[in-house]
């Protein structure tokens, strides 16, 4: 019994992997899918709001729990189908779902190997280990904004030191929410790119939306380091 109490996090995990792949679901992540589906997928999400909204959210921490490519697509479709907002809250809160199965599995299942990796090795996962237990909170909300650490890689390193779920997940949400929104926002104005280019790819959705991508950008750059400045400076002014 103790034993599957471990091993049903990675169960779950992997059951999620080979279902996306054995239902094709992994076909369907690009912009061809919003080209030839985009009106019947409109319709259904007006006639069935709130159903369209949990099939939605159930899709995407799926995807993000078996750690699958192209989740991108899914929060574009996410701002075609309900837009900025709606879809910025919905996809950034299943996102954190799927995260928080992926620590489960470093926490239970794979926890004293990957612990054990993370004591002998002095390399990234160790250095993240080291971080993400000193200052939780912060440490998870910059990474989450600045992307500079895999999005993966949190999830383990705050299941192997087995850091509290309150700020983890309050911060892997908050740290979501701007980028979410942003892509949304592209999203739900795809319709503009799709009348001009019927067939565009990742390349053209970049040349029509670089001033949000650069907003991405600077969210992924600057942001982190005000914020680590910021709390610096009140580090020093509490200490004075």
């Amino acid at each position: 019994m103790d034993r599957l109490k471990r091993v049903w996090p990675l169960i779950l995990v992997l059951g999620g992997l080979v279902l996306v792949f054995a239902t094709g679901l992994n076909r369907y992540l690009s912009l061809e899918t919003l080209q030839r589906h985009g009106e019947a997928l409109q319709a259904f999400a007006q006639a069935n709001s709130l159903l369209a909204l949990l099939i939605l959210a159930a899709v995407f921490a799926l995807l993000t729990a078996s750690v699958v490519p192209g989740v991108f697509f899914v929060t574009i479709t996410a701002g075609y189908l309900f837009g900025p907002w709606v879809g910025g809250v919905v996809t950034s809160i299943a996102a954190t779902l799927g995260a928080l199965a992926v620590y489960g599995v470093a926490r239970t299942a794979l926890g004293e190997a990957l612990r054990a990796r993370a004591a002998r090795d002095q390399g990234l996962l160790a250095r993240v280990c080291e971080a993400i237990d000193r200052d939780t909170f912060w440490y998870v909300l910059a990474s989450r904004l600045a992307v500079v650490v895999p999005f993966h890689m949190i999830n383990v390193a705050a299941g192997v030191m087995a850091v509290r779920l309150p700020p983890y997940l309050l911060a892997t949400v908050i740290g979501l929410l701007p980028a979410h929104i942003i892509y949304c926002w592209i999203g739900s104005r795809l319709d503009e790119l799709l009348q001009s280019d019927p067939t565009p790819d990742v390349q053209a959705l970049f040349n029509q939306f670089w001033a949000p991508m650069a907003g991405v950008f600077v969210l992924a750059v600057v942001l982190p380091f005000l914020m680590r400045w910021g709390q610096r400076a009140l580090v020093r002014r509490s200490s004075t």
